[in-house]
């Protein structure tokens, strides 16, 4: 889920981008992925801390009990 939502944020597809450049025709589009960057960022961090510990990603649902 982290990899595809940073791929609809980020160029080439940003998706999400045009969504948002739609609904604010008035904006530029590079000003929209300047907005985007500090979230690409954090995804980006959260997406190697969890390559790094997968423990991390499976923690809540662990604690559930089931198999």
């Amino acid at each position: 889920m982290l990899v595809v939502e940073l791929g609809l944020i980020t160029p080439p597809v940003g998706m999400n981008v045009f969504v948002v450049k739609a609904n604010a025709p008035n904006t530029a589009l590079s000003t929209i992925f300047l907005g985007v960057l500090p979230f690409a960022a954090a995804l980006l961090a959260v997406l190697s801390i969890v390559i790094a510990i997968p423990s991390v990603a499976t923690f809540l649902p662990g604690l559930t009990g089931r198999d």
